[in-house]
């Protein structure tokens, strides 16, 4: 099943770059609802919000080794939520991998105007963190209350 996502993910990301790509000049807004959203397209040298610009050994690197810690730790996660919040991480992570392989950028061109542009790999990646985060602060309390009930079995 997180297969599938991943690959849903990063199909649609690949897509719809290549789609902005083909369609847009570098830099070139084109308003879909008027100071609102627009697609722009960018080439983003940096990390999230173009910071450290033109570091991509760095980015490679960090990228391939985020990818092999999330597969890793898909085989041991927990629960299907933190599973689907690694899952759209490590689509993220492929997405924005793959364009700094080929181009030496990433390929961003969704527009909001009050943030910086980005793509579907960067939502996949920041959906997935806040999953993730969610699903970490939840967990104690499902041991505990996993622990609560086995207590009150083993004394009745």
């Amino acid at each position: 099943m997180i297969l599938i996502l991943v690959v849903i993910i990063l199909s649609l990301d690949q897509l719809t770059k290549i789609i902005a790509a083909k369609n847009l000049i570098l830099n070139q807004s084109v308003p879909v609802i008027k100071d609102i959203f627009h697609f722009t397209l960018i080439h983003n040298r940096g990390a999230a919000f173009g910071i450290l610009k033109n570091q991509l050994p760095l980015f490679i690197f960090t990228s391939l080794l985020a990818i092999i810690l999330i597969y890793r730790s898909l085989r041991d996660a927990p629960h299907r939520l933190y599973r689907v919040s690694l899952g759209l991480i490590l689509a993220g992570a492929l997405g924005n991998l793959i364009d700094r392989l080929f181009f030496g950028y990433v390929v961003d061109f969704l527009d909001f105007r009050v943030w910086p542009v980005f793509n579907i790999a960067d939502s996949a990646i920041s959906i997935g963190a806040i999953l993730l985060g969610y699903s970490i602060l939840r967990k104690p309390k499902l041991q505990t209350t996993n622990y609560k009930s086995q207590t009150n079995h083993n004394t009745k």
